[in-house]
């Protein structure tokens, strides 16, 4: 189905003052927020949400439909804002299981004198200084920690004295031929990428408080293509990891399992699921719809959560074991937290703790004000937190020379 958008101007509002524009490219929805840099954090004053069409499990499979979905979803965005967004930078949601993290350490000599930023620059240029497969390029780069000498744990080393300069690092890459289509999509729908930004990163910090990052916590985003984990500790990154399963695998496994239209999947799971089978009452029944004029079947909703515990499960034990295998989960003692559209299921938390072993909590956006109705929801936890990243890091936001275009030029030149 073709979608529509007005092409009526859009009248501009009266005393704005810096705007910061995420945009969540996701496998079930594409939301544009346009927020205005405020002391306290960020004023919401428009959101546009619509269907996805053209993405699975967060790659571009159909550039014209996912050109059109965004069109749509930031015109909506325009006229909530009353607000034109043509020469405005966007920040822009990645995620995928072509994602890769790791860590990584670099040094640099700063004999016994003081440590300055080119310092810092140089230390971390050498941590990222690592090989990667061709198809692959780094879209972040994170300190975790500097270390001066023999002195661990420290954040910033600026102005101290030293012989040897240390840091671990956190890098993400993401495959080129993704970010190029993703960034082609945001460009022939009219806009300017100011940064791609790894969706869990981006949801951090709309749902993680600074208590728990140091303490360690594990955030758990369960979209509807993709399932990302963030490990924080010390106030910092540690892991990164992502997999190809989420609330769309949930609604096609009903959809097989009841013979139902995806659809009327997605809204049974979202009128009566959970994520619990043993605690529904065996006589309650569902009226499924079949395909064609037959008529509805009758289920028992034990039946209908049975199959959708079996994969929340599945997904909640592949973290579980992503965790141990980093070596994260016994510094994760501030619990996990949750997001994601599936965050909603019913008894969901009830479930994680038994398999995690610990405290867990759904993860709704904070810091954000002003037009937050539409946002208030796990669902859009990514939306939310990308415009808190572009807040955080809006010096980068309209210098043309380090849009997220010109990069992946450079990097389709070294590889051709």
């Amino acid at each position: 189905m073709d979608i529509q958008v007005s092409q009526e101007p859009i009248e501009h509002v009266k005393d704005i003052g810096e705007l910061v524009v995420g945009l969540d490219i996701g496998t079930t929805k594409i939301c544009c927020v346009v927020g205005e840099v405020v002391d306290s954090g960020i004023n919401v004053i428009g959101v546009g949400t619509v269907p996805s069409q053209g993405l699975k499990k967060g790659i571009v499979v159909n550039i014209e439909s996912t050109v059109a979905s965004i069109r749509e979803a930031v015109h909506l965005a325009e006229e909530d804002a009353g607000y034109d967004l043509q020469s405005e930078y966007v920040y822009v949601g990645i995620a995928g299981n072509h994602i890769k993290g790791f860590n990584s350490p670099g040094i640099v000599a700063v004999n016994n004198r003081e440590i300055k930023q080119a310092d810092i620059n140089e230390v971390i240029a050498a941590a990222r200084t690592v090989k990667i497969s061709e198809n692959q390029r780094i879209i972040h780069v994170m300190p975790q920690e500097y270390m001066v000498d023999d002195h661990t744990g420290i954040q910033n080393p600026i102005g101290m004295t030293g012989v040897r300069l240390v840091t671990n690092v956190h890098i993400v890459t993401a495959d080129i031929a993704a970010v190029h289509n993703l960034v082609t999509c945001c460009n022939k729908a009219g806009l300017e990428v100011a940064d791609l930004v790894l969706e869990s990163i981006a949801s951090s910090h709309a749902v993680l408080s600074k208590d728990e990052m140091e303490l360690g916590v594990a955030l758990i985003d369960i979209g509807g293509g993709t399932t990302d984990l963030a490990v924080f500790c010390d106030g910092t990154i540690r892991h990164t990891c992502e997999i190809g399963l989420g609330g769309h695998n949930l609604t096609n496994d009903l959809s097989v399992g009841l013979r139902t239209p995806l659809q009327e999947a997605e809204r049974l799971k979202e009128d009566y699921g959970g994520a619990i089978s043993s605690i529904i009452k065996p006589n309650l029944v569902v009226d499924v719809p079949t395909v064609g004029d037959r008529e509805p079947r009758k289920v028992t909703q034990k039946v209908l959560v049975d199959i959708l515990e079996a994969r929340v499960v599945e997904i909640l034990e592949m973290m579980n074991s992503e965790l141990v295998a980093s070596g994260q989960k016994n510094k994760i003692n501030g619990g996990v937290v949750i997001t994601g559209g599936t965050a909603l299921l019913a008894n969901l938390v009830d479930l994680a703790e038994q398999i995690f072993d610990l405290p867990v909590r759904i993860g709704y956006p904070t810091g954000i004000t002003g037009k937050t109705g539409a946002l208030h929801s796990p669902r859009c936890t990514t939306a939310a937190g990308l415009v808190l990243y572009g807040r955080k890091n809006n010096d980068v936001a309209g210098r043309p020379e380090s849009t997220v275009l010109s990069r992946v030029k450079d990097w389709l030149k070294k590889i051709m």
